[in-house]
């Protein structure tokens, strides 16, 4: 047998707190937002998302496959993005409402090269505008998400290729429709151990019914 851990981590400790609160409060309940950067079937990330959403019921899916990033969905329970790698992600903070017991990841390379806070008003930028980096990369942060009231967060210390991110097809329905528990359902959608995957939240967060 094995045992399943994952981080208590955020930018202070009253992130870390309220990440714990929170899953005790987790319930089966609220949508699950796929935003996938174009309806292209050229890469693997926008299909594995495009086979979440058949696979999850669709009253519980809030999916967009065109290049428009979602802002401000309400009693999101699991987001799944692309998000600083989308070109049309300007912001951190997308103004989702995340309900207790979310869970987010991303195809970032990046998200979890640090757990400290960027300075104030700091945003995401491009590769090219070396000044704009944060802890050696311009990209997006996991630790915002737990900031921003996610419950559980999936996160990258460098590159990890995207046949190594958590596949969205694989964690939303673990989670969502098996009930499994935060740690299981990111084991199940993570295809390589001791790589560069990070996943911060408490590992028997699961949705009570």
């Amino acid at each position: 047998g094995i045992l399943l851990v994952t981080r208590l981590d955020g930018y202070t400790f009253a992130d870390i707190r309220g990440m714990i609160d929170r899953a005790l409060e987790a319930r089966d309940r609220g949508v699950a937002v796929l935003d996938a950067r174009s309806d292209s079937l050229d890469n693997d990330g926008d299909l594995w998302l495009k086979r979440a959403a058949r696979l999850l019921e669709p009253a519980r899916v809030h999916a967009d496959f065109s290049s428009a990033v979602v802002m401000g969905v309400k009693d999101v329970i699991a987001y799944a993005s692309w998000g600083s790698n989308d070109r049309n992600r300007k912001r951190r903070d997308t103004g989702m409402y995340y309900l207790p017991g979310a869970v987010v990841t991303q195809f970032v390379s990046t998200d979890a090269r640090t757990f400290s806070e960027p300075p104030p008003g700091w945003e995401i930028t491009t590769w090219e505008d070396r000044k704009g980096y944060f802890a050696g990369s311009p990209q997006s942060l996991a630790a915002d998400f737990l900031r921003f009231g996610a419950t559980g967060v999936s996160g990258h210390v460098y590159e990890p290729y995207l046949g190594f991110t958590p596949r969205p097809d694989l964690l939303l329905p673990a989670y969502l429709a098996e009930g499994r528990t935060l740690a299981e359902s990111f084991w199940s959608a993570i295809p390589a151990v001791s790589w560069m995957n990070v996943v911060a939240g408490d590992p028997l967060c699961r949705l009570r019914r």
